[in-house]
């Protein structure tokens, strides 16, 4: 059995384990369909997350990140890069957001 999110994904994923099991499969296919590695794929699916606002995404990204190893200044700057795209007030949420778990790791 695969590792469960914490909170509200990990509640669903009890309540509903059919469908989060096809969520996950849904990304290991997405992954896989193109060439961009695991670290790239990362760094882009923060961003992504930063830009639609979702802090608790933004939460499993870092973790799933630093848990690869990616070093935390790369993970900021990500926010940073995001300035243009989303505008500062978002940026920094994204930025905050990195560091709620960054300075816990």
């Amino acid at each position: 059995m695969t590792k469960l999110p914490p909170s509200g994904a990990g509640d669903f994923s009890e309540r509903y384990p059919d469908v989060w099991e096809r969520y996950g499969a849904l990304g290991e296919a997405c992954a896989g369909a193109g060439p961009l590695d695991d670290r790239t794929r990362r760094l882009v699916k923060l961003a992504v997350a930063i830009a639609v606002r979702s802090e608790g995404a933004v939460h499993s990204h870092v973790r799933q990140a630093l848990e690869a190893n990616i070093p935390a200044d790369e993970l900021r700057q990500v926010a940073v890069l995001s300035i243009p795209s989303v505008g500062f007030p978002q940026a920094m949420a994204g930025l905050s957001w990195i560091n709620d778990i960054v300075d816990d790791a």
